[in-house]
């Protein structure tokens, strides 16, 4: 494993990650819970550090899964948390943002609940609140690492600008962004801030959820439940009906890239991830342990200047991109 600082902190972390959104088991297919801990458990062996998750996923279900798993080897890991989101009982679905004082602490008190420790390394605003001064978000912030409830802090999808106002007052050290061959939006709005400011990018998403898996294929059918059901991911069209066919084809070209370089395409979408100098982590989504001990290899794979050119030159033919960040 390679390790990397977050930013300019001193927080060390594995230059992949663990994410647990899917462990949440409520938008992204099937998942089994002793699956998902021997996962874990795999990964922590393998010299994976960090582990990603965050209230909303699964209405807290992910963080229970994660906090069963850790058990005894949590001081481990760098376990990172988000909160910042609310929502209104267990099954209706529906969340608002709350970036408020009130909310983050007592968010991040039920998250420690839920995952079985006293403190998490890292938490994460998840999602900027524009109804919230930043002021006050950053107020949060700063009563929780001076109640050592959270080693550091830092934010999720802001902005280049809301990351420099947010910086301001409290020292975040990392964003969490999406980040992957289909979607460098983040890349050109918010990187040179972040590396300016000293804040590392924790790149989600880096198999563009899913399609650089090379699991798909043409007739590939999300069941109703499953976010990508609705053919948006974070704003773009990737898996529409009529975009979703010609990334798939994208997908099967960029084999054939990694292939050439003796490699496997989601080792190539994750190793091109971590070669943007901004990048501390890439968080590789995890459902087994044959996931994992995979993507781990991704950290041995070396992009020459021809095979960028020649990822690219594929990436040419992307259906459904657009140029705007999520907000």
């Amino acid at each position: 494993m390679q390790y990397r600082k977050m930013g300019a902190s001193d927080l060390e972390v594995s230059a992949i990650g663990f994410g647990c959104w899917e462990m949440g088991g409520t938008q992204y297919g099937e998942v089994d819970d002793a699956e998902e801990i021997a996962a874990v458990h795999r990964a922590i062996d393998l010299g994976v550090t960090l582990f990603d998750t965050a209230a909303i996923y699964g209405q807290g279900y992910s963080e229970v899964v994660l906090g069963r798993a850790l058990g005894a080897r949590r001081k481990e890991v760098v376990l990172v948390t988000k909160g910042g989101l609310v929502w209104d009982g267990r099954t209706s679905g529906s969340s608002r943002r709350d970036s408020s004082y009130w909310a983050l602490t007592q968010g991040l008190e039920a998250s420690l609940h839920r995952l079985g420790t006293d403190y998490v390394d890292l938490f994460l605003i998840h999602w900027p609140d524009v109804n919230t001064p930043i002021d006050e978000a950053a107020r949060g912030l700063q009563a929780i690492l001076d109640s050592g409830k959270a080693r550091y802090v830092g934010v999720s999808n802001f902005s280049a600008a809301q990351l420099r106002a947010i910086r301001q007052h409290v020292p975040v050290c990392a964003n969490q962004v999406g980040y992957n061959l289909f979607d460098r939006r983040w890349e050109r709005e918010m990187f040179s801030t972040a590396r300016e400011l000293g804040v590392g990018v924790m790149a989600y998403g880096p198999m563009a959820h899913g399609l650089l898996t090379g699991a798909f294929t043409r007739d590939t059918k999300f069941v109703d439940w499953d976010w990508r059901s609705r053919g948006t991911a974070f704003g773009q069209a990737l898996f529409t009906p009529e975009n979703f066919p010609r990334n798939v084809e994208v997908a099967d070209r960029l084999k054939e890239v990694a292939a050439r370089i003796g490699t496997t395409l989601p080792k190539l979408a994750i190793a091109w991830v971590l070669s943007n100098p901004a990048v501390a982590v890439a968080l590789s989504g995890t459902r087994r342990a044959s996931e994992i001990e995979h993507n781990v290899e991704a950290i041995d794979v070396a992009l020459s200047p021809e095979t960028l050119r020649a990822i690219d030159e594929v990436m040419k033919g992307a259906a459904g991109q657009v140029e705007a960040i999520p907000t």
